[in-house]
C-alpha cells in the first residue's frame, strides 16, 4: 500500500524511500510488532474467556506440562494478523509471489484453526481427521506450487536448484507441483510438531524467516545474485517484507508466549508459520537450503516417524517420548535448557543455510 507512494516521488522527494526493500523491510517488522503489543493483550482476554479450559494437556506427556493447564490456544491469530496487516501495509501488492505466500499462510492458519477449534470444544488433544487435514494442505500447497510456476521464468520456475553447485538445476515439468507440495505441507507439520514448549517454535521460526529474508533480497537482486552465481527469481526480493513481519509478529508473540506462557500459537500458528516459510522457499528456488535452515524442525519430524516406525515394527520406543524435545525433557532437562539449547542449534543451522549462498 504504502509502495504506491513511490509514484509520488517525483514531486516529493523523500517518498523514493518506499522503493527500497531494505527499508520496507524494517517498516514491516516494526509494524507487526507494535500490531501485536498493542492487540495482544485484548486477544488473550478474549480467547481466554471463550476457552475457558484452555489447550488441551497430554495425559501421556512430562507431568511439568500439567501446571500449564487452562492457558488459552489459538495465539497464531495475533501472529498472523500482524504479519497480514504489516504485509498490506509495506509490500508491493502487484507481486504475484506475495499474494501465493499470503494465501498459503492463511489457509494453512484456518486449517489449523479448525483444528485448535475441536480440540478446545472437544477438550481433546486430536482435532479433525488427519486425512482430511493432510488432503486440506494438499490442496493448498497445489495450488500454490502452481501460481509459482506461472509467476516465474519457464526455465527456472518448473526445476529444482540444488545448493552449493552454481549451474545445477533439475528440471521437474509439471511434476515440480509435488515438490512444492512436498516443501510446503512438510514445512507447516514440522513447525506444528515443533511447537511443544513454551518459546520453542517461535524463536526458530524467526530465525529461519530473517535468513531468508536475506535470501530472497539476495535472490531477487540481479547484481547480488550475479555476484553470489545463484539463480535470479525477478520479484522474489519482495518476501522479505513478508519474512520481516513474521520476525515482528514473533517477536511480539514471544513477549506473551515466554515462559510461563500467557499464551499458546497452537496450530493456528505453527501450521501457518511453517507453510509460509516453506512457499517462500519454493518461490526464491532454495527448497533445499530450507531443510538446512529448518533443520530442527526436519529433526523433530524425524525424531516422530522414526518413533512410530520403532514401535510398529519392533514394539520398541527409540526415544522416550516424541517429538525429540519431549525426549529430553523425559531425560531430566528443564524446560528452559531444551528451549535455549534448541535455539543455538537453530542458529548454527541457519549459518550453515547461508553459508550455501557462497560456496559454490
Amino acid at each position: 500500500m504504502l509502495y504506491e507512494l513511490v509514484s509520488l516521488s517525483d514531486q516529493i522527494n523523500a517518498l523514493n524511500v518506499f522503493r527500497y526493500i531494505t527499508f520496507r523491510t524494517g517498516g514491516a517488522i516494526m509494524t507487526a510488532l507494535l500490531f501485536v503489543f498493542l492487540f495482544g493483550p485484548a486477544m488473550i482476554d478474549v480467547l481466554r474467556i471463550k476457552q475457558g479450559k484452555g489447550q488441551p494437556i497430554r495425559e501421556d506427556g512430562p507431568q511439568t506440562h500439567f501446571a500449564k493447564r487452562g492457558t488459552p490456544t489459538m495465539g497464531g491469530l495475533m501472529i498472523l494478523s500482524g504479519i497480514v496487516v504489516a504485509t498490506l501495509l509495506w509490500a508491493n501488492l502487484r507481486n504475484p509471489y506475495v499474494w501465493v505466500v499470503l494465501f498459503v499462510t492463511l489457509a494453512f492458519g484456518a486449517i489449523g484453526f479448525y483444528d485448535d477449534y475441536l480440540k478446545v470444544t472437544k477438550a481433546a488433544t486430536k482435532g479433525f481427521s488427519g486425512k482430511s487435514r493432510l488432503g486440506s494442505e494438499m490442496l493448498v500447497a497445489g495450488l500454490a506450487a502452481f501460481a509459482v510456476m506461472q509467476a516465474g521464468s519457464s526455465e527456472l520456475s518448473s526445476s529444482l536448484t540444488v545448493p552449493f553447485f552454481k549451474n545445477v538445476i533439475i528440471p521437474l515439468g509439471v511434476l515440480f507441483i509435488l515438490v512444492g507440495v512436498f516443501v510446503i505441507v512438510g514445512a507447516g507439520n514440522a513447525v506444528n510438531l515443533t511447537d511443544g514448549l513454551d518459546g520453542l517454535a517461535i524463536v526458530p521460526v524467526m530465525i529461519a524467516a530473517a535468513t531468508f529474508g536475506l535470501i530472497a533480497y539476495l535472490t531477487g537482486n540481479t547484481r547480488f545474485a550475479t555476484y553470489l552465481q545463484i539463480h535470479y527469481v525477478q520479484g522474489a526480493g519482495e518476501l522479505a517484507i513478508i519474512c520481516g513481519a513474521i520476525i515482528g509478529a514473533g517477536l511480539g508473540f514471544l513477549w506473551f508466549n515466554a515462559p510461563p506462557a500467557m499464551i499458546f500459537m497452537g496450530d493456528t500458528g505453527s501450521l501457518a508459520l511453517g507453510g509460509a516459510l516453506g512457499a517462500i522457499a519454493v518461490a526464491t528456488k532454495h527448497e533445499i537450503v530450507l531443510a538446512i535452515v529448518g533443520g530442527l524442525f526436519v529433526l523433530e519430524t524425524l525424531s516422530v516417524i522414526i518413533q512410530v516406525a520403532s514401535f510398529k515394527l519392533t514394539g520398541k520406543r527409540v526415544f522416550r517420548m516424541a517429538p525429540l524435545h519431549h525426549h529430553f525433557e523425559q531425560k531430566g532437562w528443564k524446560e528452559s535448557t531444551v528451549v535455549v539449547r534448541f535455539w543455538i542449534i537453530s542458529v548454527v543451522l541457519a549459518l550453515v543455510g547461508l553459508a550455501t549462498l557462497k560456496l559454490r
